[in-house]
């Protein structure tokens, strides 16, 4: 299976922020891929946290999430949505959401970030998600169906990253990848992203597909990027380093076997 992250630098406008997927996607499908993933916040990174809750859509309908929709449909292809601010029920916060799509543009599974980031340095940076977004309450592992196979996809988000035992938690049965739509800090990604990533795959033996904001953004924040594929074994397939772009690679479920059988750690687990 062909799969592309797809890099990108979004702005406070949800409209130019849409139309540079657009333009992401159609370049992945030219490409041969099947599936895309698209970062965290794809669609709007605005001024201030609280700027998402004027753009946020009732699940299941809304210019974000038809997009995302018809993009799946019109390309033939498998779209793992970045996040879309969805109504928590609660005006004062929301879910920050992945919404899966197959090819006939209906959506397949949506997962809604379980760990929210919250990060202070002495540099002035001060983030908390918790100000305005409600955490998930469950882990969600969706199934897509390319290359005549079925492969399983662990979801996750961002800072979810951080911590491994979500993913053992998805891994019964094994997952075949893990997708990690993410806007990580300039500084915590050069500290930690490509680390934490391939960890990830090295542990549940599967690939990993990461699609990132990377680059300086009109709110004046910065994000790392390095946009990858990496292997079952750790190795890096792909990567975007900054800038709007792709990170395409081809994925081999008989590499995912052969790591499980000459290492069988998935099978020595005993906790």
């Amino acid at each position: 299976m062909k799969v592309a992250a797809l890099q990108m630098v979004s702005t406070p406008d949800v409209q130019r922020n849409l139309v540079a997927a657009d333009r992401l996607i159609t370049q992945a499908a030219v490409a041969g891929a099947q599936l895309v993933v698209l970062p965290e916040y794809f669609c709007f990174m605005g001024a201030q946290d609280r700027d998402k809750l004027g753009i946020a859509e009732e699940a299941g309908r809304g210019p974000i999430q038809s997009f995302l929709s018809s993009q799946a449909r019109m390309h033939g292809l498998w779209v793992i949505g970045g996040t879309v601010p969805l109504r928590s029920g609660d005006e004062r916060k929301l879910r920050n959401s992945c919404c899966v799509y197959g090819p006939d543009g209906q959506l397949a599974a949506r997962y809604d970030k379980l760990h929210l980031f919250r990060y202070r340095n002495d540099a002035g940076e001060d983030y908390d998600e918790g100000r305005v977004l409600q955490a998930g309450d469950k882990p969600v592992a969706a199934t897509v169906r390319a290359a005549d196979d079925d492969w399983r996809i662990a979801l996750s988000i961002c800072y979810d990253l951080r911590f491994p035992e979500l993913y053992r938690g998805l891994m019964t049965p094994p997952c075949d990848l893990i997708s990690m739509p993410a806007a990580f800090t300039y500084t915590t990604g050069r500290a930690h992203w490509e680390l934490l990533l391939r960890a990830r795959a090295v542990e549940n033996q599967c690939y990993v597909i990461a699609a990132a904001q990377g680059g300086q953004h009109e709110n004046g924040r910065r994000t790392w990027g390095h946009s990858m594929v990496v292997d079952p074994w750790g190795e890096v397939l792909a990567v975007c380093e900054e800038g709007e772009g792709l990170a395409i690679a081809e994925l081999n479920k008989a590499r995912i076997t052969t790591v499980r059988q000459q290492l069988p750690a998935l099978s020595h687990r005993r906790c």
